[in-house]
């Protein structure tokens, strides 16, 4: 819970006579709800209201619709050590 406070006039040091507040009213601070589709357990797909921290910091898994593509796999050889050549204007003899 907080409060909505309403203010009327002009603030001093911008030439104004300042500022008084004309109105106090009780406000309630929710959480920001987004409808999404989660995965529970084990694959059971659900559509739930999760808040947004909780999304953003993974504490549930988004529903997967199509696996991302992935290049076949390639035997990892090792790299080939290439000689540096020097360049420029210095690097006549």
């Amino acid at each position: 819970m907080g409060n909505s406070v309403t203010i009327r006039g002009k603030a001093k040091y911008l030439g104004g006579v300042g500022t008084k507040v004309t109105g106090i009213t009780r406000r309630k601070f929710k959480p920001n709800l987004q409808r999404l589709r989660v995965t529970v357990g084990h694959g059971t797909n659900t559509s739930l209201l999760v808040c947004t921290q909780c999304i953003r910091s993974g504490a549930v898994v988004k529903l997967v619709k199509l696996q991302p593509f992935r290049l076949p796999s390639v035997e990892k050889t090792r790299p080939v050590a290439i000689e540096a050549v020097p360049s420029g204007p210095r690097a006549r003899p």
